[in-house]
């Protein structure tokens, strides 16, 4: 698990079944060494600027949406109340 900042909303015209109705975030990873943002599929209601535990656990993520043929890999699993970075 590690912590990001969430820093837009995805919104995609064309995506897979199992992503249909979920909610996607577009995330920046903290101390973690990449300089790339990820997907992520948020459950939980995080916001623009939200610091954000995320899991690259593909497997569990599937099993969250429901789909084990889903192509997701990450997932929100918790908002932090308060940061110190």
């Amino acid at each position: 698990m590690i912590l990001g900042r969430v820093v837009g909303n995805a919104v995609s015209t064309v995506k897979h079944a199992s992503l249909i109705g979920q909610r996607l975030l577009t995330v920046q990873p903290l101390r973690s060494g990449s300089n790339d943002p990820v997907l992520a599929v948020d459950a939980l209601g995080a916001g623009i600027g939200s610091v954000v535990v995320m899991t690259n656990d593909g497997k569990s993520t599937r099993e969250m949406i429901g789909d084990d043929t889903s192509p997701v890999r990450w997932a929100v699993m918790g908002i932090v109340d308060a940061s110190d970075d």
